[in-house]
């Protein structure tokens, strides 16, 4: 079995990880900001209490990728499935992202904070969502089949 790689509280800026994969590291208490994931292959990569701001990861993919109280602020994430990803400790909140495109599909996202972000044909279907917000958020074209949206705030929301 391969050794894993363990990074903590390291801060990496303007970082194109599109030329060296992370693939199979743990980051705990890092930042990322204006880092380039897009079409990255990040399976098994581990995040723990990690903030991503200015960030693209567009398409990224994130088989058993796990996102452990992460946040994600002004980041692209278009076409995301994030249903790949690990389902232990899984959370994680968004302010001011594009999330266009992508798949939450039966994830369990109690509580879960969207601010400010446009969710265009976001696939939320079979979704446990309770108590989850939507703060100013596009929803256009958003699919919310089967969903849990018991206590969901959508007051702010739009187009959905």
């Amino acid at each position: 079995m391969m050794e894993k790689t363990l990074l903590t509280d390291e801060d990496f800026n303007a970082v194109d990880f599109v030329s060296r994969t992370p693939k199979g590291t743990d980051f705990e208490n890092c930042r990322f900001s204006n880092c380039s994931f897009s079409n990255v292959n990040l399976a098994d990569t581990s995040f723990a209490e990690c903030e991503f701001e200015s960030c693209d990861l567009s398409s990224a993919k994130i088989a058993n990728t796990a996102f452990k109280d992460v946040s994600f602020k002004d980041c692209k994430l278009l076409g995301v499935k994030f249903e790949n990803c690990n389902k232990f400790l899984l959370e994680f909140h968004f302010e001011g992202c594009q999330i266009d495109y992508a798949t939450f599909y039966q994830l369990k996202l109690p509580k879960t904070n969207f601010r400010n972000c446009s969710l265009k044909e976001a696939d939320f279907t079979e979704t446990q969502l309770s108590c989850a917000t939507f703060s100013n958020c596009d929803l256009s074209g958003a699919v919310f089949e089967n969903a849990n949206l018991e206590k969901v705030d959508f007051r702010t929301a739009e187009n959905y």
